[in-house]
């Protein structure tokens, strides 16, 4: 098959489910850590609430450098061998963070493995515009991401079960285990997507240039800012969903099942965007989510504020419900608008719009985190704020 650029939606049901397991990496990385981030602060003597919730932005710092790495080394050398790399690079930061006996040498082990896992995130999302585009591949995106949501809806329940049972290490032996596995289903069943004659030099006069183009091309960075503004929002919100939920509203145990619905709501907006997208086009569906979630937004602050930003417990979980339904709605259709123009260099303009998307989300997600004041406030401005100018962006991207 030569470079096999679908217009219909031919789908192959072991190779979504691979991707979805590939990309679940760094959401493993992140979300089975949850349960466990003020026993890990505990025994490795971190200082408080904020530096225990390093433990969730250094894997994202990692995958940021890691984003621009494994595009280039993908389109030179193909994708399954960038895969590869990144896989065993981390299994390192698994066995670092395994046996760190210190809270530097643990967010050092969090680094390599959102450093691995960056080839998950940028070099499956390669493959799969290897052999879809526009509405096909939103439509492929949004399936892929239906299957990759129950894996973070399931995974703090899965640490919180090895808690349970074992020490919090063993969430590292867990991830390890996942991993190896993982690449030998990609080494026995998944054929090389990128054929050979479209195989790029790795050298860093190709990079800069596709790295020019992507940067300069108005569509590409209008969907990666916009996208990097909302997830910067839900950053935020991952880094303060244990204390919030277990802390302000005293979850406890029941803290996994509140995450795991949430995530499942994702992961029916992106199956509602499987069926809706080639109807009514990616744009339109981005700018009637982003609306939704600036109006919400704007009515629950101050709502929550008059409550002494301590809403009741379904309240607020209501309010995440819908603003989370409208953000499955994005991710899947801005990643392939930001590629939509860039097919003949997807590995590198994934790696840039990757990137971009992931240090522009970290920065703000940091910001929300920081500001956490022992209320929902901090975070439902962050949404309202980041919703807004994400929409102002999409309605002025041609």
């Amino acid at each position: 098959m030569n470079r096999a650029i679908k217009a219909s939606a031919e789908f192959s049901w072991p190779f979504l489910i691979l991707m979805a397991l590939l990309m679940s990496f760094v959401a493993l990385a992140i979300d089975m850590m949850l349960p466990a981030l003020s026993q890990i602060g505990t025994d490795l003597h971190a200082g408080g609430v904020s530096q225990s919730q390093m433990v969730i932005t250094s894997v994202f710092l990692g995958m940021g450098l890691g984003l621009l790495l494994f595009g280039p080394l993908s389109d030179a050398y193909g994708r399954k061998p960038a895969l590869f790399v990144g896989i065993s690079i981390f299994i390192v930061g698994c066995l670092f963070s395994l046996f760190a006996q210190s809270f530097v040498w643990m967010l050092v082990g969090r680094m390599i493995q959102g450093f691995g896992g960056a080839s998950c995130r940028v070099v499956t999302t390669a493959m799969i515009r290897d052999q879809y585009e526009g509405e096909v591949m939103a439509k492929v995106m949004s399936m892929v991401l239906i299957l990759f949501i129950l894996v973070p809806a399931i995974a703090p329940s899965i640490g919180q079960v090895i808690l349970w049972v074992f020490h919090w290490r063993m969430i590292f032996v867990f991830m390890l285990v996942l991993a190896v596995i993982s690449g030998a289903w990609l080494f026995l069943g998944q054929k090389e997507t990128l054929a050979q004659e479209h195989q790029r030099p790795l050298s860093f006069a190709t990079f800069r240039s596709g790295a020019l183009e992507t940067l300069t091309h108005p569509v590409s960075m209008g969907y990666t800012l916009a996208s990097g503004l909302v997830f910067g929002a839900f950053v935020g919100y991952l880094s303060s969903a244990q204390p919030i939920l277990q802390g302000l509203y005293k979850l406890k145990g029941m803290f996994s099942l509140a995450f795991g619905v949430l995530a499942l709501v994702i992961g029916s907006a992106s199956f509602a965007n499987s069926r809706l997208v080639e109807r009514y086009g990616m744009k339109r569906l981005c700018t009637l989510a982003l609306s939704l979630m600036t109006i919400l937004g704007a009515i629950a602050l101050p709502l929550f504020y008059t409550m002494q930003g301590q809403p009741p417990l379904l309240l607020f979980l209501s309010y995440l419900a819908v603003t989370f339904f409208c953000a499955g709605i994005l991710f899947g259709n801005f990643s392939s608008m930001a590629l939509q123009p860039m097919g003949h260099i997807a590995g590198i303009a994934n790696s840039v719009v990757s990137a971009v998307q992931t240090i522009v989300s970290v920065f703000l997600g940091g910001l929300i985190s920081a500001m956490y004041n022992g209320t929902v406030l901090p975070l439902t401005t962050g949404y309202l704020c980041l919703s807004l100018l994400s929409l102002i962006v999409v309605l002025r991207t041609k």
